[in-house]
């Protein structure tokens, strides 16, 4: 794949980054209109651009790897993408299609009764008050339920910081489904912390744990192939982009 044809396509990304959303929906147009063989060859290299420092690379790296979670018609050629991955010998690219359960998993009916415990009015009420509370103490603590649509309204406060939302990503135990609404957030998933946050988080769905590897800083991969609280498989894919650091 001449790297000419990937700049393209990572300036065509980086020209629309600023909004999150039309950036995804612009990277899986991009890749639906490609083969899978041509789609894995211009993943593979845009990771080795970004793994080398690439502005261009590393920004349009995030929404092609989160589009392919997203987008429900690049969802069913996850499948196909893998085997040619695999076919082709791109341990890089490959790894982005793993499935399988959390490294820890959250018992859903104890999460719901220490929602319940934590406040009892309505999910309306709740949903609302996460949204507009200005109340900081207050926002805190809805922000650690296990709700998803109670976090989605909290992440959509202004006064929510990005230490309170990596505290939200950092939560254990926790459920998915909020930790998902969070990398799910054009606000706050470009963060590096939040990322970071996300990656480490042993309740976090392996399928989404292998978009965001990626998309982390060489010290961040060196220390998350050693950390034993993570999935397996999260771990071998911050060695093999290691192992392609300059």
């Amino acid at each position: 794949m001449p790297r000419e044809e990937v700049r393209a396509l990572a300036a065509r990304l980086q020209a629309v980054s600023a909004d999150p959303e039309i950036a995804r929906r612009a990277a899986a147009r991009e890749l639906l209109v490609m083969d899978p063989q041509e789609a894995v060859e211009q993943l593979a290299e845009l990771i080795a651009l970004a793994r080398t420092g690439e502005l261009s690379a590393r920004v349009a790296l995030a929404p092609l790897t989160s589009c392919l979670r997203t987008d429900p018609h690049l969802r069913e050629r996850g499948t196909a993408l893998g085997h040619a991955a695999e076919a082709l010998g791109h341990a890089t690219v490959s790894a982005l299609f793993a499935e399988g359960k959390a490294q820890l998993e959250f018992n859903p009916n104890v999460a719901a009764k220490s929602d319940a415990q934590a406040f009892s009015m309505t999910l309306g009420h709740l949903k609302s008050l996460a949204r507009l509370t200005r109340d900081l103490d207050q926002l805190s603590r809805l922000s650690a339920m296990s709700n998803p649509t109670i976090v989605r309204n909290a992440l959509l406060n202004p006064k929510l910081t990005e230490q309170g939302v990596v505290r939200m990503a950092s939560k254990r135990p926790a459920r998915p489904e909020p930790l998902l609404e969070i990398w799910a957030s054009a606000r706050w998933s470009s963060r590096h912390a939040v990322r970071r946050a996300l990656a480490f988080n042993p309740y976090l769905p392996l399928e989404v744990g292998a978009k965001i590897v990626p998309l982390l800083g060489r010290s961040d991969l060196r220390e998350l192939a050693e950390a034993g609280s993570v999935h397996p498989s999260l771990r071998a894919q911050a060695s093999i982009l290691c192992e392609g650091e300059p």
